[in-house]
């Protein structure tokens, strides 16, 4: 596939640095464009598994850090997050021109050579230790009491880690705020890229059902939506795996499907048949609502973070204000009702193709290398 990349990329030599390699999410859709463009670039990172992510990834060199070696690692990286520092450290620095680190959590951390620039494409600062610790917490304060310590030791990591970035890129202006508030730095804006080229309308009318795809932790606030469509009865159907899923099952009406794990396939068949996405939470960007968009599908999301930047209000979307059940019950009973136009849905998600990322990041690593 051509991603138009710039000729000037095929003679730097380039590292690439994640944090971990264990899924197919946005973030790893991001290294994927990376690696198409940087073709023989060593890929770093904190733990493997080779079975999860794609053969665009798995045709680098990987070399992932000694947590690769932990026992049940692959399922359990989560608990040693206070290894992660440690384990970026642990990895060999990072040389040739140019490191790019795909960030939300440690690879930014990671160290550079003498000469070498290092741009971090940063997804957010870490997230569980700056901001949305009631949600990670599930409310509980004995939880958050015996974390606090952890999370101000990482605090204090993260800060001191980022002097290591010559040039932050931020995937939206939401995230662009909070390096600046967190970092002192600032940064450019290059949005994510959507794949427009497999995200297409299908040219039916929906199916009648309106769609959440999403991890189901409790900052996404599935269960608000859950909840309000209880008491609507509309037909939802839930695409997602996580912690919440015994909890959301008992809050669920008969009218709440969830379909667990599903390919990139048949996501993208329920993309194109539903009458709407719900996007309930607060997102530093938020692919999925592009990838419905591009589909025709307008999005009902919650308006704040990333949401406001990809969704056009009363174009490709509409907002509830207020994050309860009320608000986001009433913002799809109307979206239910409002004259909806794929084509205008689908063009406004255009804008955001892998073109223009590959334009505007390379941009940003021209401004990279130019630094004095």
């Amino acid at each position: 596939m051509n991603h138009n990349f710039p000729a000037r990329w095929a003679g730097l030599d380039v590292t690439l640095c994640h944090d971990w390699l264990t899924g197919m999410r946005g973030g790893e859709r991001v290294l994927e464009l990376l690696c198409a463009g940087f073709p023989r670039a060593p890929i770093r990172t904190l733990i493997h598994n080779a079975t999860a992510v794609s053969d665009t990834i798995n045709a680098h060199p990987v070399q992932p850090s000694w947590l690769q070696h932990v026992p049940g690692i692959m399922r359990h990286y989560r608990m040693l997050l206070p290894a992660f520092p440690a384990a970026i450290a642990s990895l060999p620095p990072a040389g040739g021109d140019l490191l790019i680190s795909t960030s939300h959590c440690v690879a930014k951390g990671l160290r550079t050579r003498p000469g070498t620039r290092h741009l971090c494409y940063c997804f957010t600062p870490m997230r569980y230790a700056w901001t949305f610790h009631d949600e990670y917490f599930a409310g509980n304060p004995l939880k958050l009491a015996l974390a606090s310590p952890l999370l101000a030791a990482l605090r204090r990591w993260d800060r001191a880690a980022s002097p290591r970035v010559d040039h932050f890129v931020a995937i939206s202006e939401h995230v662009r705020e909070r390096i600046r508030r967190f970092y002192g730095r600032d940064a450019d804006v290059v949005y994510p890229p959507v794949d427009t080229r497999r995200c297409i309308p299908a040219g039916v009318p929906h199916a009648g059902f309106d769609l959440i795809v999403s991890a189901l932790v409790p900052y996404k606030r599935i269960d608000l939506a859950v909840q309000a469509y209880g008491r609507i009865g509309y037909p939802l159907k839930v695409v997602g795996i996580g912690g919440e899923m015994p909890r959301l099952r008992a809050l669920a009406g008969p009218n709440v499907e969830f379909l667990g794990w599903l390919p990139d396939r048949d996501v993208l068949e329920l993309y194109q048949r539903c009458r709407l996405l719900v996007f309930p939470g607060e997102e530093d960007f938020g692919i999925v609502p592009l990838e419905a968009q591009a589909c025709g599908r307008p999005v009902v999301a919650f308006a704040r973070g990333g949401a406001l930047e990809t969704i056009r209000d009363g174009l490709s979307g509409l907002f509830f204000k207020e994050q309860t059940e009320d608000a986001l019950a009433a913002a799809v009973r109307q979206a239910a009702e409002y004259p909806w136009d794929p084509a205008a849905i689908r063009a406004h998600a255009e804008t955001f193709g892998e073109d223009r990322f590959v334009r505007d990041l390379a941009t940003s690593i021209d401004r990279c290398l130019s630094l004095p």
